[in-house]
């Protein structure tokens, strides 16, 4: 792609020395670039030296101008103010509190230099002095295949087509909600139960009944929905001993 830009500066630089007076209209023409990239170009090419090579490369497209340093004392006093809570304030002060103080720090305000201008650099300060630390980055790991009726996954779904209009209840939202019973390892349906007032109790009532109808599984899992605090840790329920699940409709 380099090769190409020089080529076409190189054709320019000809054009220029042939035809100086073309309007860049017409150089743009004749090269196959737009009149901007023309114009740009024709004004290094008649600033420089024609006849070196390095005119016809790219400039360097990093940052010259230098960047922007905070006063190492706004910082301290950001740091300071996080450790040590201005004015008697009972909490640990957040972005929004310090950058509220800050202009009110006497120190800061006989020093006469710069300070932030939003809650944001503030965070920002906070994050590169290791007053707030990011938040650790959760690693998944692919779960492993399951067998046929290994894992049972109990899950709640609202049923779309029922408006709150229709709720009897006046409810606003889940006016209707199935618990289905999926079987993880083969992706199959096996159990649904369909109501309109689910709630621990009625819950449970749905998870007997598929015990009832098909036995024990080995495990069931299910998100941590608060219909579903069965007086375990949300996510799992492990049954031992596990015998196989009896698809025929009768319990084992």
């Amino acid at each position: 792609m380099e090769e190409e830009w020089m080529r076409d500066r190189a054709l320019l630089r000809d054009l220029l020395q042939k035809t100086p007076h073309a309007s860049p209209r017409e150089l743009a023409q004749a090269i196959g670039r737009s009149v901007s990239w023309v114009k740009k170009w024709r004004k290094r090419v008649c600033e420089g030296d024609p006849t070196d090579p390095r005119l016809m490369c790219s400039r360097s497209r990093a940052h010259h101008a230098p960047y922007f340093r905070w006063n190492p004392r706004v910082e301290t006093r950001i740091v300071e103010m996080r450790l040590s809570p201005p004015e008697h304030l009972g909490r640990t002060p957040g972005p929004r509190a310090l950058f509220y103080y800050l202009p009110r720090d006497p120190v800061l305000q006989a020093a006469g230099v710069r300070l932030p201008r939003s809650s944001r650099t503030v965070w920002k300060l906070l994050r590169k002095n290791g007053c707030i630390l990011p938040k650790p980055q959760r690693k998944s790991r692919p779960t492993e295949p399951r067998k046929p009726l290994e894992e049972i996954q109990l899950d709640f779904k609202d049923v779309s087509s029922v408006s709150p209009q229709q709720s009897p209840q006046g409810k606003r939202q889940h006016v209707i909600e199935v618990c289905n019973f999926v079987d993880a390892g083969t992706s199959i349906a096996l159990f649904a139960q369909a109501r309109e007032d689910f709630h621990e109790q009625t819950a449970l009532e749905a998870v007997i009944i598929f015990l009832q109808t098909y036995g024990r599984p080995h495990q069931m899992t299910f998100d941590r929905d608060p219909l579903l605090s069965l007086g375990t840790a949300p996510g799992e329920i492990s049954f031992s001993p596990a015998p196989s699940l009896a698809l025929s409709g009768h319990r084992t």
